[in-house]
């Protein structure tokens, strides 16, 4: 067993946003994504096959979705994207590192 942290091995600079797979399982994938002033570039939209859960660990960021829903997160938010949602990152934290948790489920899950 290796022991690893979520807050280490991050770059100084991030030309672009960092997307590291934690784990990958049958039907499952957790990645850590770090933003850094990031934001999805304009005109794009997230359209994935899978639910996406994801929890903000540090920073902060916008999230926009295509019904005009829009959600701020702080440290410690988290929501359930389900499969098929357009969204995109509005913004992320220009002056400290966001790092998210990302949990693509290619089942579907209940939340709460």
């Amino acid at each position: 067993m290796k022991v690893d942290n979520l807050f280490s091995g991050v770059p100084e600079h991030l030309p672009q946003e960092l997307f590291d797979t934690l784990l990958r399982r049958d039907g499952i994938k957790l990645e850590r994504i770090v933003s850094h002033g990031h934001a999805t570039p304009a005109g794009e939209w997230y359209d994935q096959e899978s639910d996406e859960w994801v929890i903000l660990l540090s920073g902060s960021a916008t999230l926009l979705f295509e019904n005009g829903e829009s959600h701020h997160l702080a440290p410690g938010d988290h929501l359930l994207i389900p499969a098929r949602c357009k969204h995109r990152v509005e913004a992320t934290a220009p002056r400290e590192k966001s790092i998210w948790l990302a949990l693509h489920l290619k089942h579907g899950i209940e939340s709460g």
